[in-house]
């Protein structure tokens, strides 16, 4: 019996991009992990619980009803300490058809040397058509143009400060 394998098609409907912090490994794995850390340049509040299955929900409008703060509903899927942090995601309340469909971010931390580390995000899981293209594009500007920069800001001008931001 002959058996044909066909390649899959390239897979386009993601978003990679990565940053050099001018910190330590330790340090930027906190700032992903702790709420003082994701306070620093990420957003105002958030809730993490750092286990697999555990909450990874981040508030960008703390005051807002449920439903309507930010990543809402979000989980650890896997931790690799100082080396991987994988969490679902979902899309802002303004898209509520894909709202609470939710997609997959990975970050990986790897060490140039003692003083400087590369973040590299992915997110995938985007569907296609209707609200997926906004999310889609939404998110290609928010990790590559703001949150990772925040991030790298945050260790050499320090934390944001939220209420000259909001």
């Amino acid at each position: 019996m002959l058996t044909l394998l066909i390649p899959a098609p390239e897979m386009t409907r993601f978003i990679k991009c990565s940053v050099v912090c001018p910190a330590n490994l330790k340090q930027v794995w906190r700032a992903w992990t702790t709420a003082d850390g994701i306070r620093s340049f990420f957003a105002p509040d958030c809730d993490i619980e750092l286990k697999v299955g555990g909450r990874y929900e981040i508030y960008f409008n703390p005051s807002a009803k449920t439903g309507s703060r930010g990543a809402e509903g979000t989980r650890i899927l896997g931790i690799q300490p100082c080396k991987m942090l994988s969490f679902t995601w979902n899309s802002p309340p303004h898209l509520k058809e894909v709202r609470w469909q939710y997609t997959h971010v990975t970050v990986r931390f790897e060490a140039v040397d003692a003083h400087h580390t590369k973040v590299t995000l992915v997110n995938d899981g985007y569907g296609e058509g209707g609200q997926w293209e906004e999310s889609l594009a939404y998110f290609k500007r928010a990790w590559c143009q703001v949150v990772l920069p925040r991030l790298k800001n945050s260790f050499s001008s320090g934390p944001l400060d939220w209420d000259a931001i909001t």
